[in-house]
């Protein structure tokens, strides 16, 4: 088992050691000036509006069909249960040793949410043969569905902070969820099959232009933080990591092995659980003008480093479980 562990390690560190190099070029680039801050939101903008969605369209309508995935609503539905899961965690945290901590909200939400999108997608196609990850992809555009729903107005909610608003109907429809809700109804009503290749190719060329494009805008945001503020408490610090890199993956870990879900939809439960701090939350507080956006900004900074060394051990131990 030892073995099986450590062969399973060395893999899945290499897998997130090649995404963290492309971060790292992200990060590289900000900080030497090479495109400024302005730049790095339009990449930003491209990816979320552009590429991305074009991704998730062109992967559901040539991959996708409702007799293959007769339960695709189960996905958007453990999204929603690992994030109440994330929760309920952070909640129980404050309660025991955190009452007096003025950034509640920001803590939950970073408990809570996930980089369930950008840093997932490179993940799965390094990690897996293309056959295999193609599948999970899948998955994963469902199970975005739910996180996308809930973080544009939980998410919203949480960070809005004294003004309390609720949340956008708009920003629910956000062109991922738009592309996730058209590639379904493509595909349930056949469409897919009347788009000729001369229109879907070229769009599916922009939409490979993803992943690495979206591990950049990662790792140029996390440039971006300003640490000369208020430092985050170590305290804090830890409960966060306890919170998002610990209890959550273990939580799942204990459920997978418990109810042993099928090969890849445990996969996706432990990617999901294990990966750091969800950098749309940095994106949410900027619009709301949050007051404690430097907070949630280090948060996810922190969460981001740790998991260096945190979601390989989750993966690992995944497989062991798996294949015991």
């Amino acid at each position: 088992m030892l073995e099986a562990f450590l062969t399973s390690f060395k893999s899945t560190s290499f897998a997130v050691f090649e995404i963290l190099i492309l971060g790292f070029i992200g990060f590289i680039i900000l900080k030497r000036n090479i495109i400024s801050p302005n730049g790095l939101d339009i990449i930003s903008k491209l990816v979320v509006e552009v590429t991305l969605p074009l991704f998730v369209f062109t992967q559901l309508l040539l991959r996708f069909k409702f007799s293959l995935y007769p339960n695709w609503y189960v996905f958007p539905f453990i999204s929603l249960v690992i994030n109440f899961c994330g929760f309920i965690i952070g909640f129980i945290l404050l309660k025991i040793g955190l009452k007096s901590l003025p950034q509640k909200r920001e803590f939950l939400a970073l408990s809570a949410f996930q980089n369930s999108g950008y840093l997932v997608i490179p993940l799965v196609a390094t990690l897996l043969p293309k056959d295999r990850a193609d599948e999970l992809l899948i998955y994963l555009f469902l199970f975005l569905l739910g996180f996308n729903l809930l973080v544009w107005s939980f998410g919203v909610y949480l960070l809005s902070g004294h003004k309390r608003k609720g949340f956008e109907l708009g920003s629910l429809f956000s062109p991922v969820v738009v592309a996730i809700l058209l590639g379904l109804l493509f595909s349930g009503f056949g469409v897919g099959g009347y788009i000729p290749d001369m229109v879907v190719r070229p769009l599916k060329l922009i939409g490979e232009c993803t992943i690495p494009l979206a591990m950049l805008v990662v790792g140029g945001s996390l440039a971006l933080i300003d640490f000369s503020r208020a430092a985050m408490k170590i305290s804090v610090l830890i409960n966060i990591l306890l919170a998002k890199l610990i209890l959550v993956p273990a939580l799942a870990l204990f459920v997978i092995y418990k109810f042993k879900p099928q090969g890849l939809i445990g996969l996706l439960i432990i990617i999901e659980a294990a990966v750091p701090s969800a950098t749309s939350l940095s994106l949410i507080s900027r619009h709301y003008k949050a007051k404690d956006a430097d907070f949630i900004n280090q948060g996810i900074f922190w969460t981001h480093i740790f998991s260096i060394f945190t979601l390989p051990l989750f993966l690992s131990l995944f497989s062991v479980i798996s294949n015991a």
